[in-house]
């Protein structure tokens, strides 16, 4: 490195270093702004599910019939790892899990051949069969999640008030869609008079083929006139109750009115396939979907704005609640950030300025927000946004930003006392500790490497604590040997007259010239030492939790309800308001949402929505904060094994950081 000197060029090109870190610094704090935040990293998740229709069937005959054909098809797979599947009587509902170590890049060619295998096995499915249904979408993150709910409003008009909320939604910008969960079908229902039935000689089949026929569309055709084409309508469809009730039925020569042996009425699917409730209130859930890159604080400054006017709109007594705000999430992750960041650098500048003096310490000082400014830009190019990991990855350097630079500044100091001119001493730091500073930097970066590269979800979510590392650290080692220099011949006072003395001859030298000659001479004695604090280290290894991925510090407490399979959703909805009524009158609960007969939309990207199921309930607890719901969480465990909703199987947890597992095994 010798041919070349980085530093004395930096030194001599004054103008030019000057412009680059005026235009770093800038364009860095554009990159800062312009990134996107997200509370997680985002990871392919590699799962797909599929769901087959027969009405009639028993669950024996849904497994063996529908389901065997289906998972024997799809073990074809290049990926495959496991299906998981669900049957019960008239559904199957299978969840395709591809190996921990797919390539991301072939997950989507993988859930195009599960669709094509889907597609061409359904001909070898039993008659009546309905599906399959595939949904390769199961990875969407919600961002924000709002329950729609009106006291003493009919279901109906709630539902027509979300569709209302959601077109106004997926106008706010960076909105990529939104969902409406927990909506009730409405139905049209015919209650048969049995006895009547008997009485006229007609059966059920009569009147289900009469409805049949009377419903069927079939081109009347048209009427061609000068102006215009009119069309010939010959059936009106069966719409309403008094439709229906007017249907004649003719039967052996007679004929009959509808409603003269039924009666019609409308009403909602029963049983339902899914509900959610709101603090025990009857809701419907509305799940938005961030674009991908998009700034999330911007998205939630955004859907504030929005909320107002759409409340100001709905009909009276339905309102629109967030239960689930990312937004917040991120807002605190970046602020914790800034604060480990000033902290940091406060830090780093009181030791630069007691050890160094104020303008050494002050050059030290410079090189982390310039590092980091640099490091945002990297980013910002290679499509990274501030996240959980990038933020912690970036914390984790900022305790290494400065070493290169201590070192360089450092040497620039000994040299400028034991004579040298500015120039001269600049350019020393370069030929004779460039290569050594470099060799450390690759050697700390190595170190993160297994994470950069492990084929895994686990390093897919992590991965980036690697590559920021290795930005930071990279480009700490630039900022050394080029600006440090430069900044180094601007702001460091004159020290050849203030040091008469060879550098190495003051008295801080020498007391620590003392102390390196004590360790030497008592050699046996201070590696004994070392020896003894390594086994006392392996040893407090043992009383450490063993755990990859920390539980995360997000509010929300989850607890499932578990009924035995087979029950029905109502018994589960039972023994989901036991639980709810008791988690509402507790303290630490801001709210309350239970989502009942399947798992929560995913609002937490470690977090997999379980198959629908109506035995299964699954409710979210809203606290303040994590030690509220550890508190509650305690207690709600208490109350359980006292006997709360004794029916079901009730457990409470929280959620935990990395790829999802349902139940871990420490």
């Amino acid at each position: 490195m010798k041919a070349f000197n980085l530093s004395a060029w930096a030194v001599r090109e004054q103008a030019i270093t000057l412009f680059l870190i005026v235009a770093l610094a800038l364009s860095g704090a554009y990159a800062f702004f312009a990134l996107g935040r997200a509370e997680e990293p985002s990871f392919t998740v590699k799962t797909l599910t599929a769901t087959v229709l027969w009405p009639g069937a028993t669950a024996e005959e849904v497994q063996d019939l529908v389901a065997d054909p289906l998972e024997k098809r799809l073990q074809e797979l290049t990926w495959y790892d496991r299906v998981e599947t669900m049957a019960r009587p008239g559904m199957a509902v299978m969840m395709l899990t591809l190996k921990d170590n797919t390539p991301p890049s072939a997950v989507p060619e993988e859930f195009y051949q599960a669709r094509k295998k889907l597609g061409d096995s359904a001909h070898v499915l039993p008659r009546g069969a309905i599906g399959p249904f595939v949904n390769d979408e199961y990875s969407d993150v919600v961002f924000t999640v709002y329950t729609l709910e009106g006291r003493d409003v009919p279901l109906f008009l709630v539902t027509r008030a979300a569709e209302t909320v959601r077109e106004k939604l997926l106008h706010v910008p960076g909105v990529q869609k939104v969902a409406i969960v927990g909506e009730q079908p409405e139905r049209l229902y015919i209650d048969l008079s049995h006895s009547k039935l008997a009485e006229l000689g007609l059966s059920v089949t009569d009147v289900i083929q009469t409805l049949q026929e009377r419903n069927d569309v079939v081109d009347g055709g048209f009427v061609e006139t000068s102006a215009s084409r009119i069309y010939v309508r010959t059936r009106q469809p069966l719409s309403r109750p008094d439709i229906i009730g007017n249907t004649t039925i003719s039967v052996g020569g007679r004929t009959v009115r509808l409603g003269d042996i039924a009666a019609v009425h409308t009403g909602y699917e029963e049983p339902p396939d899914f509900l959610t409730r709101h603090n025990n209130q009857s809701s419907l859930v509305l799940n938005v979907v961030m674009r991908p890159g998009w700034n999330g604080l911007k998205l939630g400054a955004a859907l504030s704005h929005a909320e107002d006017g759409i409340n100001r709109s709905l009909p009276v007594g339905i309102t629109l609640t967030r239960i689930v705000n990312q937004a917040q999430n991120i807002h605190a992750a970046v602020g914790e950030f800034m604060l480990k960041f000033f902290v940091a650098l406060s830090v780093v500048m009181l030791v630069s300025f007691i050890s160094l003096g104020f303008r050494v310490g002050l050059v030290v000082a410079a090189a982390v927000p310039l590092t980091l400014a640099i490091v945002m830009i990297l980013m910002l190019v290679t499509g990274r946004a501030l996240d959980r990991i990038t933020l912690g990855a970036l914390i984790i350097s900022l305790g290494l930003l400065v070493d290169d630079a201590i070192i360089a500044i450092e040497m620039m100091v000994v040299k400028l006392e034991e004579g040298m001119n500015r120039i001269a001493a600049a350019s020393y730091a370069w030929s004779h500790t460039a290569a050594p500073m470099l060799a450390g930097t690759l050697v700390t970066i190595i170190g993160f490497t297994p994470i950069g590269f492990a084929q895994s979800a686990a390093g897919e979510y992590a991965g980036n604590i690697f590559w920021i590392v290795a930005f930071a650290l990279i480009t700490s080692w630039f900022v050394a040997v080029i600006f440090t220099p430069y900044l180094g011949v601007k702001f460091l006072p004159d020290l050849r007259a203030a040091h008469a003395q060879p550098p190495y001859q003051s008295a801080r030298y020498e007391r620590f010239r003392r102390l390196v000659r004590s360790v030497i001479t008592h050699n046996k004695a201070v590696c004994a030492g070392v020896v003894c604090l390594f086994v006392l280290a392996f040893v407090g290894m043992g009383f450490v939790r063993q755990q990859f991925f920390p539980s995360s510090d997000r509010p929300e407490l989850l607890a499932e309800v578990i009924m035995p399979k087979g029950a029905p959703i109502e018994s589960t909805a039972e023994a989901a308001r036991k639980v709810s009524d008791w988690l509402q009158k507790q303290p630490e609960t801001l709210s309350v949402t239970s989502y009942i007969g399947g798992g929560a939309p995913r609002f937490f990207l470690a977090y997999n929505p379980e198959l629908p199921d109506p035995a299964f309930a699954k409710i979210v607890i809203m606290t303040t904060n994590a030690k509220q719901r550890d508190r509650l969480r305690d207690s709600l465990r208490q109350e359980v094994a006292k006997g709360l909703a004794p029916e079901a199987r009730v457990r409470a947890t929280e959620f935990v950081f990395g790829p999802y597992t349902h139940f871990p095994i420490m």
